[in-house]
């Protein structure tokens, strides 16, 4: 299976950031912060042509189950979704949990989390489009 979940959305980079940040709500995660890599670069004096939004997103409650098994998990968390513009098209992606669970072992509990959380950010990125 891929590590990477990547849609296409006729939508714009701006709307799309704003119809994930609904989605991610309406599941009952929050976004932590969002990062514009086209700003920030700008304001670093790096001509980036590439709209590119990053949304840190985090349900607390899956993050408290998975780190209370195994805090080497913070190297990946808060989970990330981003949403770019690339050849004309807007795409929305993100790492699959479940990929990246593998990473830190076989633990049947965490591996459980990690499908929770998977199942929620295809379900964001579902509505968002």
């Amino acid at each position: 299976m891929d590590v990477i979940h990547l849609k296409t959305t006729p939508k714009t980079v701006d709307t799309a950031v704003e119809d994930l940040t609904a989605a991610v709500e309406k599941h009952k995660f929050g976004v932590l912060h969002i990062h514009d890599l086209q700003a920030t670069m700008k304001e670093k004096g790096v001509d980036f042509p590439h709209a590119c939004q990053v949304l840190e997103v985090c349900n607390p409650h899956h993050a408290a189950r998975i780190l209370t098994t195994d805090l080497r998990v913070s190297l990946a968390l808060p989970c990330r979704i981003t949403v770019y513009e690339e050849d004309g098209q807007t795409k929305v992606g993100a790492l699959l949990p479940t990929q990246l669970m593998g990473v830190f072992g076989d633990d049947a509990d965490m591996m459980a989390v990690a499908r929770e959380v998977e199942d929620d950010i295809l379900a964001m990125i579902e509505d968002a489009l």
